[in-house]
């Protein structure tokens, strides 16, 4: 899961991401996020340990003194926040994005190049709480649009609105091929 070390100023935020923990938890899934006990990513974290869940947390040693989540099932200690990234789409079943600042986009942005390349060929699904990744979602259209990318690219991630959606888009959205990777030089 990427999302915010903060949790934004609306309760709607904090309200998803708790309920994002817990869907997760009751349907089996194990938590790997960024390790941290603060924003909407301690939030998730901690409905998902409430709820049962293993909860791994990957963050870079630098920031681990000051808000490294000590109630993990597991944590990993890295040196750089590519590593970070790197472990965690590595570990992972499926992506899912909610709000956040630039580093959530950064993570999104990594993944979908990943997917993109075929190097990562899971599902990624963006949590629209209150129309978030709305521009984002324009700012991709419009790179297809004028030819910055093939309009099958569009087709990498999926968009739900409300958490009890996460999951059967995870089950039911088919693996990205490699047959797709043709698509690159287009």
């Amino acid at each position: 899961v990427y999302c915010g070390s903060r949790s934004g100023d609306l309760p709607d935020y904090t309200t998803v991401a708790h309920h994002l923990g817990t869907e997760l938890a009751r349907a089996g899934f194990s938590l790997v996020y960024g390790g941290s006990e603060v924003g909407l990513m301690g939030i998730v974290a901690n409905a998902a340990l409430q709820n049962g869940a293993e909860v791994i947390g990957v963050i870079p040693k630098r920031f681990s003194a000051e808000i490294v989540h000590e109630a993990l099932t597991e944590l990993y200690l890295v040196d750089t926040m590519h590593q970070r990234k790197q472990q965690m789409i590595e570990n992972s079943d499926g992506i899912i994005a909610l709000p956040g600042g630039s580093g959530t986009f950064e993570e999104l942005m990594e993944a979908l190049t990943w997917k993109r390349l075929t190097l990562y060929r899971n599902p990624i699904v963006l949590l629209n709480t209150r129309g978030y990744f709305e521009a984002f979602q324009a700012m991709m259209v419009q790179a297809s649009n004028e030819r910055f990318m093939h309009s099958e690219h569009l087709r990498m991630w999926t968009t739900v609105s409300r958490p009890s959606e996460l999951i059967p888009t995870l089950i039911q959205t088919d693996d990205w091929d490699s047959e797709r990777l043709d698509l690159v030089v287009q």
